[in-house]
């Protein structure tokens, strides 16, 4: 597949018609995973993570970030992600949670993160 072929890929109608959607809600972000389809009907994948947040004025805006998944490169993709996962998982696990199990925020009452690991938000990123 070559770059040519997704340059129009967001206009409707001509390609970029969305095949498949499957949003995931996870706390204060929705990850959406786009099938779409281009002019030559080969079909690729866009991963989109939006935000919503409060503008001085108190206007809703939504801070979106998006990549382009192309099937040639699914296997590697998903091998490196679910290796970095399983990473994550053994070296530093989800401490259990009371209440919503999707919220990114640690109950009050849960023991502090070890010392040894940095608190990182992904917004300082």
């Amino acid at each position: 597949m070559y770059y040519e072929d997704f340059e129009n890929a967001g206009q409707k109608g001509r390609s970029g018609d969305d095949i498949y959607s499957k949003p995931v809600r996870a706390g204060k972000r929705t990850y959406f995973f786009d099938v779409k389809a281009t002019k030559g009907n080969d079909y690729y994948l866009t991963i989109t993570e939006s935000k919503r947040r409060v503008e001085k004025d108190g206007r809703f805006v939504y801070d979106k970030h998006k990549i382009f998944l192309y099937k040639e490169d699914f296997d590697k993709f998903s091998e490196g992600l679910q290796e970095v996962i399983e990473f994550i998982r053994r070296e530093c696990p989800i401490p259990e949670r009371k209440g919503d199990e999707n919220s990114a925020e640690p109950d009050k009452e849960q023991p502090a993160t070890p010392a040894s690991f940095t608190d990182v938000s992904f917004d300082e990123l």
